[in-house]
């Protein structure tokens, strides 16, 4: 701890940049880095390596090797090119490596050098040749951007969402720029090239020539050009050896520096602090590493070894042959507490902590002099955020102790930023590990979050560590370990060495019931690596069946599908399966299957009652069903627009009826028969239209319009019941106001239905004296209300009395008013005393 700023370099009065190892690398690497083709992921991210890709001789036997290494130099796979000559190596987002052919395309594979997919940069492309390819990241996602053969840039923002740019052309281009990036401004990507001593934007329309602002006019011609990790700043370096820095916009300089070094640099990258003001340039020769910013003097390394520079949002990595270092600046909490000298209260923290591990009183001293400040909250704060910084375990523990001593001394002191500072390096300190090989910095850490951290495990397989994490973390089951695990089970199912049993077994032993797992999706990962049988029993798992259902589907298996459609009561799930199979299966082999499932068979009867009718007969005739076959053809006869037509299909139901054996509906289909041919006959004689109505309308139109015999042959027919005859002709009379017919039909015979009917129709249709006639004929238990009905009160009343019935007696009472029926109420009230008194 006492050299702890042994390996500070300050770069101007405010700023210092520290060089540490981070791994010493083991891939034991024969060839130079140089002679490789290099890509490193940001964010502590895996190496991809192409050996032997500079080779020009075609010897069948030594084919370009594509590795894949973590950051601590374990391989984690390797396959031989087999594909077209590369030109670059690029990482996503999400961390798959793209790999860019001469020919324009695409090829992306997973960590493990797995094939994902391929996709094209376009026609002109594969005409002209990719000269150069950069790969880039924005807002939108993962982009590539290529120039060809023809000195023309074309270019995508997002793979996944794949729309190629054609840039403007550059007049005058005979041959490649020195230099270009690309640069992302207002949502915008845009390129900026560099030819000679001439700079040009590139963007969606046009291509304008642009200076920086205060370039020296003797600066020369640029030779190499960087964008910072946020696209927010630019440094151009010129064959005079001159660095500019500024911003990407190129609307204001930050400063500039003269290396004094004429030749190319192999790398420029930007070594930025997020919320720093200091802002430097690391610029790599092939043994000479030099970092430039705000200050007339610079830092200077030297190379041992080829190198490769990985720019990071907080410093640039270093590789090469045999270690993996990390440059930074050195953030002002470190500072603050180690600077030779310092009196901050972070500082003063460290060395009362230290003295009272001594047991010496200069740790109350010190713990006073913080105090009598009021710095004691601050200190502490200071000494947890610098814990963050470090990444050396013992130094972290320094810290975290110092803090922890402090905030004894401090009333109601929130203990959540140390906790979280424990739990965040506990994490960072795993994942830094050498068998894992993640050298994220705190600040990196916040900035990725912990989801993504997490599913970067993942997609290392790094399972068990991942689970672990999220139980430290406390991470809800949904969010973590579920999550995890069904990763984990998707790993599984593309083993091949177990068998389809063990396999299933070892997932469910593991799963359970675990929240948030979801097996059909395993088992979906299943059928995809051709495990159709492991597919289905990963399903037997799962208890939603409308999971289980479409994949089912999918892998052809549709009688188990409907099987576990029904189990599930689902009619919507039972649908979807039925009428997959009607299109999968032939009609025979369909109505088979259906047969076995009745409530299947059911609800697909229910739905050709509505959309396929005829589809609905053959499953009748396939059942031998009679009764519903007749009902069919019944149905079908309103659909007929011919009478003929009708009578057909009638016809087809009564024999179905007879066969059913149902007396009953085949009566009353033939009587529809006979009826329809009746009203076809009328509708012609009389030209009225009488079809499609009922036998009671029809015979009531028969009367309404005069045709009595016709109605009554009807009635004959038909043997429609005397009282429903009388009701129906009555009514009809009256409607017409054929009151004559009327009366003499009254006087044919005895009426069935009495004759209060004929009191009651004639009211109805304001026809007292009508009714009167009608009255005397009344039955005597009924006299009383029509004598009522046709206001022949004295004659009502008289019946009362005769019946000497009470009720009756106040029925007509009720009736009678003061002025007009005075005489009638006081026969009535003698009655009823007389009544009451016997």
């Amino acid at each position: 701890m006492d050299c702890y700023t042994a390996n500070w370099n300050p770069l101007g009065e405010e700023a210092f940049y520290r060089k540490f190892e981070l791994y010493t690398m083991e891939w034991s690497l024969k060839e130079d880095l140089r002679d490789c083709l290099v890509a490193a992921a940001p964010y502590g991210g895996p190496i991809a390596l192409l050996k032997n890709n500079a080779r020009k001789e075609k010897s069948p036997g030594v084919r370009p090797l594509l590795e894949i290494y973590s950051a601590s130099g374990l391989l984690l796979a390797s396959i031989p090119w087999k594909s077209g000559q590369l030109v670059q190596l690029g990482w996503t987002a999400s961390e798959d490596l793209l790999c860019i052919q001469e020919d324009g395309t695409v090829l992306v594979y997973n960590l493990f050098c797995e094939f994902k997919r391929h996709f094209s940069m376009g026609n002109e492309v594969l005409q002209n040749h990719v000269l150069e390819a950069k790969v880039f990241h924005t807002e939108y996602g993962t982009g590539v951007a290529i120039l060809t053969g023809a000195h023309r840039f074309s270019l995508t923002t997002n793979i996944d969402d794949l729309k190629l740019r054609r840039m403007p052309e550059v007049p005058g281009l005979q041959k490649p720029p020195s230099c270009w990036a690309v640069l992302s401004q207002d949502r915008v990507t845009i390129i900026l090239l560099a030819v000679g001593q001439d700079l040009y934007l590139l963007d969606n329309t046009s291509c304008s020539v642009v200076t920086p602002p205060g370039m020296s006019p003797s600066a020369g011609a640029y030779l190499q050009m960087a964008v910072s990790f946020n696209y927010r700043c630019l440094a151009l370096f010129t064959d005079t050896g001159y660095i500019w820095m500024g911003l990407a916009t190129l609307k204001e300089k930050f400063c500039e520096f003269n290396s004094s070094i004429r030749s190319p640099p192999k790398q420029m990258v930007w070594c930025m602090r997020p919320r720093s003001r200091q802002r430097a340039v690391v610029v790599a020769w092939d043994r000479q590493l030099m970092v430039v910013g705000n200050s007339t003097e610079c830092i200077q390394f030297v190379l041992d070894e080829d190198s490769y520079l990985v720019p990071e949002l907080d410093g640039v990595r270093i590789l090469s042959r045999t270690s993996h270092e990390f440059l930074h600046e050195i953030p002002e909490a470190s500072q603050e507490i180690f600077k030779i000298a310092s009196m901050a209260p972070g500082a003063l923290l460290l060395e009362a902590q230290k003295e009272y591990e001594k047991e010496s009183q200069k740790a109350d001293e010190y713990l006073r002099e913080i105090k009598d400040q009021k710095l004691l909250p601050e200190a502490v704060s200071q000494c947890i955020e610098a814990a963050g910084y470090e990444h050396e375990p013992d130094t972290q523990k320094s810290l975290l102790r110092a803090a922890s001593f402090g905030k004894c001394f401090i009333d109601k002191f929130p203990a959540e930023s140390f906790v979280r500072m424990c739990q965040d390096l506990r994490v960072l300190n795993a994942i830094r590990d050498y068998q894992i090989g993640i050298p994220l910095t705190f600040t990196q850490y916040k900035r990725l979050t912990i989801e993504v951290l997490l599913d970067r495990l993942v997609l290392r397989r790094l399972y068990p560590l991942a689970i672990r994490i999220c139980e430290y973390l406390r991470l809800s089951e949904i969010q973590g370990v579920s999550r995890i695990l069904a990763h984990w089970a998707c790993y599984k199912v593309q083993q091949k060495d177990k068998s389809d049993e063990e396999v299933a077994h070892a997932i469910n032993q593991k799963l359970g019931d675990t929240p948030g797992i979801s097996y059909s999706e395993i088992a979906a990962r299943a059928y995809d690596c051709g495990r159709t049988e492991l597919a289905i029993k990963l399903l037997e798992y799962e208890p939603r069946s409308g999971e289980q259902v479409p994949l089912l589907l999918k892998m052809k298996r549709s009688k188990l599908a409907l099987s576990k459609a029904i189990e599930s009561g689902d009619t919507d799930l039972v649908y979807t399966v039925v009428l997959h199979l009607k299109n999968e299966l032939n009609r025979g082999t369909f109505f088979m299957t259906l047969q076995n499932q009745p409530v299947a068979l059911s609800l697909y009867r229910q739905f050709c009652k509505h959309q396929e009718r005829e589809t609905l007969k053959d499953l009748y005739n396939q059942d031998d069903n009679h009764q519903e076959l007749g009902n069919f053809h019944v149905h079908s006869s309103y659909s007929e627009k011919r009478i003929e037509g009708r009578v057909g299909a009638l016809q087809n139901a009564l024999d179905e009826y007879y066969k059913a054996k149902n007396e009953f509906a085949a009566k009353a289909t033939e009587d529809q028969i006979k009826l329809l041919r009746l009203q076809r006959h009328l509708q012609e004689d009389f030209d009225k239209p009488y079809l499609d109505l009922s036998l009671h309308d029809t015979v009531s139109n028969l009367i309404l319009d005069g045709h009595h015999k016709r109605a009554e042959q009807l009635y004959r027919e038909f043997k429609i019941p005397d009282k429903r005859y009388w009701w129906l002709k009555i009514s009809a009379l009256a409607n017409r106001g054929d009151w004559e017919e009327m009366e003499k039909f009254s006087k044919s015979k005895k009426s069935p239905i009495g004759y209060l009917p004929f009191v009651e129709i004639s009211v109805k249709h304001h026809n007292r004296y009508e009714a009167k006639k009608y009255a005397p004929r009344v039955t005597p238990e009924q006299r009383v209300k029509a004598f009522v009905l046709v206001g022949d009160l004295d004659q009502a009343a008289d019946a009362a009395i005769e019946h000497k019935n009470e009720t009756e007696m106040n029925f007509v009472l009720s009736k009678c008013t003061a002025s007009t029926d005075a005489a009638v109420a006081e026969k009535l009230n003698r009655a009823r005393a007389q009544l009451l008194k016997k």
